[in-house]
């Protein structure tokens, strides 16, 4: 993920600045997330994505030579479309870090907004 400061303090001082955020379980719906804003404050939350699932379940009882016995089974998939998120973070100078976006179902991509308590607007994109 990346924080491109909008509007602020942090915009005001370097419009450039660009801010690496490395969110880890990215092939699941939550995890954690840490970055560092300027001045070497360090930050550490979590991210989190509402991606629906579909679960499907197979039984039955088959009569062929190959296949005698019943079918068991469940499978899981990930449904298609946009799937909201949240990312929140807390900061070792005590500055709170929150924010939405947006994803598309089975990816990593994503596009948002996060502000901070300190009065800072950023894009957020990965």
């Amino acid at each position: 993920m990346k924080l491109y400061p909008l509007q602020g303090p942090i915009a005001e001082a370097d419009a450039t600045l660009v801010i690496d955020a490395k969110a880890r379980n990215t092939n699941e719906t939550s995890g954690p997330i840490n970055f560092r804003l300027p001045g070497r404050v360090r930050c550490e939350g979590t991210w989190s994505s509402v991606a629906p699932k579909e679960v499907s379940r197979q039984r039955g009882v088959s009569l062929t030579l190959r296949d005698t016995g019943g079918r068991l089974g469940r499978d899981t998939k990930t449904v298609a479309g946009v799937n909201n998120g949240e990312i929140y973070a807390v900061c070792n100078d005590g500055t709170r870090v929150q924010g939405n976006f947006i994803s598309g179902s089975g990816t990593t991509s994503g596009t948002g907004q996060a502000t901070d308590t300190n009065g800072n607007i950023y894009k957020l994109l990965f």
